[in-house]
C-alpha cells in the first residue's frame, strides 16, 4: 500500500514566496533559483538534486496576519508548495518537518486552500482505473463529509459525475483509449488545454491522460496540520492500492446509518490497520456522526 510513489501540492497564505523558499531551502539544505515564469516560481534545489516548488496559485484568496486578525494581502502571499517524486516510507517525516516550519514562519491554509495528491500512474490498467472511478463514485458522500471539504472549493473538486460513471458501466470500456474517450465526452475544449474543466473533479483522470500520467486526488482542504496531510497521504495510497488489486469495485454508495462506523470499518479494510495509523483513522473519522465502535445504537 505504501509503495507507490507520489506528489503533494500543498496551497497556503500567510507568508510570501520568497519567504517559503528561505524556509523550504533552510530546512533542506538546498539551494534557491527564480524561474521567473508566470506563476512567478521559486525553485529549492535540494542536495539529492530533487525539486521543491514554491509558485503561485490564480485560485487562492490571499492573506497576511495584522496582530490576532487576518487581512487581505498582495499576491506575493498566493503560495502552492509542489513537491517533488516522493515514496511514504523515506519521505513522509522530511514533508511534515517542512509543513511544521513553514506554519511556525507565519503560513496558514484557507477556505480557498486545497492539497492535491499526484498517485504514479504506471501500473494502472483499464480494469483499474475502472476500479478508482467506482470507488470514488460509491464513496462520495462519506468522504466529502468526513474530509469537510469547503463550499467555496467544490467547484475545484466536485463529485464523480453520475452519467460518466453510468457510461464507465454499462459500456465497459477495456482500452486506456476507450476509457480517455468516454472521460472527455460531452466537453468542447482542446484535451491538450492544461486547466481543462475535466480536471475540478475529486479524481482527475485529465492528468493521467496528458503530462504527468498521474491519477490526481484534488478532494482534500488545505492543511498545514502535519498529522492531517499525512492522513491524507495514506488515504490516497490505500485508496491506489484498492483500485490496483481489487477483482472489480462497484459504483453502489452502502448504507451508511453509521457514518464513523462505517468509515472505521471502510479504512480497517483497505490497509489503516495498527497503532501506526491511529491518528490518521482519528482524522478521517472526527467529522463523521455515531460511534466508530458499534454500527448500531441499540448495541
Amino acid at each position: 500500500m505504501l509503495t507507490s510513489r507520489f506528489g503533494i501540492e500543498i496551497e497556503f497564505t500567510g507568508i510570501t514566496r520568497n519567504e517559503a523558499a528561505r524556509v523550504a531551502a533552510e530546512y533542506l539544505c538546498g539551494t534557491i533559483t527564480s524561474i521567473g515564469d508566470y506563476y512567478d516560481t521559486k525553485k529549492v534545489i535540494a542536495p539529492d538534486g530533487r525539486v521543491w516548488k514554491l509558485m503561485s496559485d490564480g485560485s487562492i484568496s490571499c492573506q497576511k496576519r495584522n496582530g490576532r486578525r487576518k487581512v487581505t494581502a498582495t499576491r506575493e502571499y498566493s503560495v502552492e508548495l509542489v513537491s517533488p517524486i516522493l515514496t511514504y516510507r523515506e519521505d513522509i517525516e522530511c514533508l511534515q518537518e517542512l509543513v511544521r516550519r513553514l506554519r511556525k514562519a507565519g503560513a496558514f491554509a484557507n477556505a480557498s486552500c486545497g492539497i492535491h495528491i499526484h498517485l504514479d500512474g504506471s501500473n494502472h490498467t483499464p480494469r483499474s482505473i475502472r476500479n478508482f472511478i467506482n470507488i470514488i463514485a460509491s464513496k462520495n458522500d462519506l468522504f466529502y463529509k468526513a474530509l469537510q471539504i469547503a463550499p467555496e472549493r467544490m467547484s475545484y473538486c466536485k463529485k464523480m459525475d453520475s452519467i460518466l460513471v453510468d457510461k464507465m458501466n454499462r459500456r465497459k470500456p477495456k482500452t486506456m483509449r476507450a476509457i480517455e474517450e468516454i472521460w472527455y465526452e460531452g466537453y468542447s475544449e482542446s484535451r491538450d488545454r492544461h486547466y481543462h474543466n475535466s480536471r475540478y473533479h475529486f479524481l482527475n483522470l485529465h492528468s493521467f491522460f496528458t503530462g504527468n500520467h498521474t491519477v490526481e486526488l484534488r478532494g482534500f482542504n488545505s492543511e498545514l496540520h502535519a498529522g492531517k496531510i499525512r492522513s491524507y497521504v495514506v488515504l490516497a495510497l490505500a485508496l491506489n492500492h484498492q483500485a490496483l488489486t481489487q477483482k472489480c469495485a462497484s459504483a453502489k454508495k452502502p448504507q451508511t446509518e453509521n457514518e464513523k462506523f462505517a468509515m472505521r470499518t471502510y479504512l480497517n479494510r483497505i490497509g489503516f490497520i495498527g497503532e501506526e495509523f491511529a491518528n490518521c483513522r482519528e482524522h478521517l473519522t472526527a467529522h463523521l456522526n455515531g460511534s466508530a465502535a458499534w454500527r448500531f445504537r441499540a448495541a
